[in-house]
């Protein structure tokens, strides 16, 4: 299969937007809501929108994986974002003129500070030597994830340094509509962007784990792909989201030939999300994790838990329970 495109940047609507006067769907503090017209974007039209691949747009948190102090390495999503005086005056410019288009920032001074070892995104603009803000005002960019830092403990979970090795989910090898648990060569997945999803993700919609026995787990963007996608059209993607147990999901992203991706959330459309059961949560799961308990730090860890699994089939992936 083509590799498909990373998700550094914010995904554009697959169709042409518009920003409505009431309560956001997706973010509590956001006083307005952008929705989704029925025009096909055009930029999405030339790319051969209806040609690429629809893949599921997962709800957790993105992560990319790329090397640092020598090797492989897990690094969380942080944004650098306005300060509270620029995020003021960029929200005034943005109510009164209806968009964001034509604000000018000061990229010194009206940004909070990042850690030392932040990197800003791939193609990330940068003007006189400082990376440029993006429509939205934020800079998107990583920074590694340390075992020792709390912040980033539910990242920490799915990765093991000493064994350089990652708890990815991922479609099964051997059955079509199965999935497996795997642990995957940190190598592998290099210049990769994948989904954090878990029990202390995002509320958690696809129902993993429990406070007592968190899961969480990596999955790659891309590789969770829509069988029988709905025609990229506003009227049969409501219904096949309302009505298709496949379109069970937030969201799709599609993955153009040309790298371009495209996305359509439940939101843009209207739509609530979580609505009762997910289609992955409800998908079966295989557990590949082979190595044996001694291999791994910790006997308390995600990979031990799963290691004791190694060859379980489990009837879906919501049902995932280790022994206490």
């Amino acid at each position: 299969m083509r590799r498909l495109g990373s998700v550094q940047q914010k995904i554009v609507c697959v169709f042409v937007t518009e920003v409505k006067e009431e309560q956001s769907r997706k973010r509590d503090c956001q006083v307005f809501q952008v929705a989704a017209t029925e025009n096909v974007n055009p930029i999405a039209l030339e790319a051969n929108v209806d040609c690429a691949l629809a893949t599921e747009k997962l709800d957790g948190t993105c992560c990319y994986v790329a090397v640092y102090k020598g090797q492989p390495y897990l690094w969380a999503r942080l944004d650098r974002k306005p300060n509270k005086q620029a995020e003021k005056r960029f929200k005034k410019y943005q109510h009164s003129h209806r968009t964001c288009k034509g604000f000018t920032w000061n990229v010194e001074e009206d940004f909070k500070t990042v850690p030392e070892t932040w990197i800003p995104a791939h193609r990330v603009k940068h003007h006189n030597g400082h990376p440029v803000p993006d429509e939205h005002g934020h800079i998107p960019g990583w920074v590694p994830v340390e075992k020792d830092n709390k912040q980033y403990c539910w990242h920490s979970s799915v990765v093991d340094y000493e064994v350089r090795a990652a708890l990815v989910l991922r479609p099964s090898a051997d059955n079509e509509d199965g999935l497996e648990i795997a642990a995957v060569p940190l190598a592998d997945l290099l210049e990769q962007t994948l989904e954090l999803i878990g029990t202390n993700v995002n509320g958690n919609p696809y129902g993993l784990g429990s406070k007592k026995q968190p899961v969480h787990c990596l999955v790659s963007h891309g590789s969770i792909q829509i069988s029988n996608p709905p025609p990229v059209d506003f009227q049969r993607l409501c219904s096949w989201f309302q009505e298709s147990p496949e379109g069970r999901v937030e969201g799709i992203v599609w993955h153009c030939n040309n790298g371009t991706l495209f996305k359509v959330h439940r939101h843009h459309l209207g739509l609530k999300w979580p609505d009762g059961e997910t289609s992955l949560g409800d998908r079966s799961v295989v557990v590949h994790v082979d190595g044996t308990v001694n291999e791994y730090n910790n006997s308390k860890d995600l990979f031990t838990s799963f290691s004791r699994l190694n060859g379980h089939h489990i009837s879906r992936l919501k049902d995932i329970q280790f022994d206490s």
